[in-house]
């Protein structure tokens, strides 16, 4: 087995690679560069703080004109535009805007106004899109893959190292993981509250695994928590789960449902059963919820 360490993303990442018979060293690490090539070119085309990105590009076009977009970046807003309709609209890459009002460093809380500003900016369902243009219509409106980017990067990693010949690994990306072949990988699941022992040991084989949680960016005011994961129609912060683990397909997947699972709030379990896939999913009094399928 071997493991390669980088960084991406803003992450601490690695890729695990067991190679077969006639792979050697040299083959091995070669698929893992190509594989970290590839996380850092969807890292550079789909930032949001990189000006040379596409989604820069069609931010500053809001309001002015349609951009016009490639196969691959069509293929991914119109997987935003099925999970907006799965979540009945809490999944909104158009909800990012919302950051504006909120001072995770400042541990301050916004003034409503300044949300009834920004609310109106969000709406994926004001989006014109075609095959091959998206326009913003208004004036501020953005985009953010901020909700699937890192782990549609794990599985594009995977598929390299797939289509290099491989047949098991493990690509881990900040904790957003896609396992590849027959192996079953014991996944630690970092705890929400306590960073001296993990929550839970889940075993993954052959897909995707993602946790969203209240405990990345955070801050508590006069005792309650706020965290990053915005309700696109409020744009204040879900209360209802202090963290939640999905194992899907893949981990884009995973991501995605395990963030809309944090939206959903109370919803979440029910809704989680009904898309038959395995989760983990810890409350804020600190009950554990968890289904196998």
């Amino acid at each position: 087995m071997y493991r390669f360490d980088f960084r991406a993303m803003a992450s601490p990442c690695s890729i695990q690679i067991d190679p077969i018979d006639g792979q050697d060293e040299a083959t091995v690490r070669h698929a893992a560069q190509q594989a970290i090539a590839e996380v850092q070119r969807i890292e550079y085309k789909y930032s949001r703080y990189r000006s040379d990105s596409i989604i820069c590009t069609i931010n500053k076009a809001s309001g002015h004109n349609a951009v016009s977009v490639d196969e691959e970046t069509a293929g991914l807003l119109a997987f935003a535009h099925n999970l907006w309709e799965l979540s009945d609209g809490l999944f909104d890459i158009t909800s990012g805007v919302l950051r504006k009002a909120w001072d995770f460093r400042a541990q301050r809380l916004p003034e409503q106004g300044v949300l009834d500003v920004l609310l109106p900016l969000v709406g994926w369902g004001k989006v014109e899109r075609t095959a091959e243009t998206i326009y913003l219509p208004q004036s501020g409106m953005e985009l953010d893959l901020g909700g699937f980017g890192k782990e549609y990067a794990a599985d594009r990693a995977m598929m390299v190292l797939h289509s290099l010949g491989f047949g098991q690994g493990l690509v881990n990306l900040g904790g957003d993981l896609h396992a590849l072949g027959e192996r079953h990988w014991d996944i630690a699941i970092q705890h929400p509250r306590k960073n001296d022992a993990p929550l839970a040991v889940l075993s993954l084989q052959q897909g995707g695994l993602a946790t969203s949680g209240d405990y990345e960016r955070f801050f508590i005011h006069q005792g309650k928590r706020y965290c990053h994961v915005l309700n696109p129609f409020t744009g204040w912060p879900v209360a209802h789960w202090q963290s939640v683990t999905v194992l899907a397909v893949n981990a884009t997947s995973a991501g995605a449902l395990s963030t809309i699972a944090m939206l959903k709030e109370e919803k979440a379990t029910a809704w989680l059963r009904a898309q038959g896939v395995r989760f983990l999913a810890v409350q804020q009094n600190g009950a554990m919820v968890r289904d196998r399928n």
